[in-house]
């Protein structure tokens, strides 16, 4: 009596539930806890809340989280109850699970602390689960939490797509930029994500005429959606895509040149960093084919002029930055980088947009880690819909009320 005693205070169970018995497997590896309920005793009518007579009980079990190295299961007689209220018979929950599920909440609470450090089908495989029974408790527990999201407060949104898949499979996940996290993501990287998004928002409180900054890529679904669902939003293209751009026209030429120039070979990445992120054997190939006065150290030099833009006091003063680097860029007979400079001019205002709004690329790509190690932890997520519920379980800033 003492032993289940014990196990009933571990368990937190309340009159009129106790520990009737305690049976354990060696040979089976597991701990079976039997509950009961005291003879007579009244339960809570789950649609009124009255006090009401057990009608009939239904044997039902439950993992629990392991006795040491041993599987243990809670078993319990459930009662329905006959309410007298006019509610009729109904099924009661217990303390210790949630409704329809075979864990008891310890249980689902270990699955998802487990599921934000290791890939679900590697925790299935540590507690002896099939991962499809953990990805039902994830989904449970980011649904439910999600749809008590109030995105009321929510002004400025950032949005960025990642592959999900091999191939041309995208997902997109779009950001409140001020309390930094994932508010959604969908299928897709084209103008009816931002739609998708739109209509979330507009479920979670969120009006899509009071957001006035959004950040993107310079995708032209993502500014066509923006502009339609997201209507008195000013865009800011984010810095990391910027630069892609121009690291883009870098490389360009020196593919052109490569050919010619075999000391250019194996250099592709030298080009695209900045010089105090250099090496000191890089820094000497930069020297010694800067001597060769080749169009390649050219466009570099564009390149780390243009990283100048970012450090300008105030939007005046980046137009007038900009403006110059723009001549240089088109009168440089590079055609790589005069592509690239025109790209910037089509984004102009975008661009210069940053200076008001200061909304940085960083937490987006820091995001994107985060995407990435989603990815990693939903291993053989076999669809979308897993990886997203991944990704709101690691940066969605969901609090779950589950015991500890």
């Amino acid at each position: 009596m003492q032993e289940q005693k014990l196990f009933a205070a571990a368990l937190g169970l309340q009159s009129p539930w106790y520990v009737s018995n305690l049976d354990f497997s060696l040979e089976n590896k597991k701990l079976d806890i039997e509950i009961d309920f005291e003879r007579g005793s009244e339960f809570s009518c789950p649609c009124c809340g009255k006090p009401a007579k057990a009608y009939d009980t239904k044997k039902q079990s439950w993992r629990h989280i392991n006795f040491f190295q041993h599987q243990a299961y809670i078993n319990a007689r459930v009662p329905r109850t006959n309410c007298t209220h006019g509610c009729g018979v109904k099924q009661i929950e217990v303390p210790w699970a949630r409704s329809g599920s075979g864990f008891t909440l310890l249980f689902e609470a270990m699955i998802l602390s487990y599921c934000k450090e290791m890939p679900v089908n590697k925790v299935g495989e540590l507690m002896g689960e099939h991962d499809t029974r953990l990805w039902r408790v994830i989904h449970h527990y980011v649904d439910a939490e999600r749809a008590l999201q109030d995105y009321s407060h929510v002004t400025e949104i950032g949005m960025d797509e990642t592959a999900s898949r091999r191939g041309h499979t995208y997902v997109t996940f779009f950001y409140d930029m001020e309390e930094k996290k994932i508010l959604f993501g969908t299928s897709g990287k084209d103008k009816g994500t931002v739609a998708a998004f739109r209509d979330d928002f507009v479920a979670h409180g969120g009006d899509p005429d009071a957001v006035t900054q959004a950040c993107s890529d310079m995708s032209p679904s993502f500014i066509s959606g923006i502009e339609e669902y997201l209507p008195n939003a000013d865009i800011t293209f984010d810095k990391f895509h910027i630069v892609k751009v121009i690291n883009e026209g870098v490389d360009a030429v020196r593919r052109e040149e490569v050919a010619d120039n075999e000391i250019l070979k194996r250099t592709r990445y030298i080009w695209l960093k900045n010089e105090n992120n250099l090496t000191d054997k890089q820094k000497d190939t930069v020297i010694k084919i800067s001597k060769l006065n080749l169009n390649t150290t050219r466009a570099y030099q564009m390149r780390l002029n243009f990283q100048d833009f970012f450090n300008q006091p105030d939007r005046e003063s980046a137009e007038v930055f900009l403006n110059k680097w723009y001549f240089w860029a088109t009168h440089s007979r590079l055609d790589p980088m005069i592509k690239a400079a025109k790209t910037i001019k089509a984004h102009w205002n975008g661009i210069l947009n940053w200076f008001d709004s200061h909304l940085t690329s960083g937490f987006i790509e820091g995001m994107n880690g985060l995407i990435q190690a989603a990815k990693s932890k939903a291993r053989g997520y076999r669809s979308d819909k897993n990886f997203i519920a991944i990704a709101y379980l690691l940066g969605a800033k969901l609090e779950f009320n589950l015991p500890t």
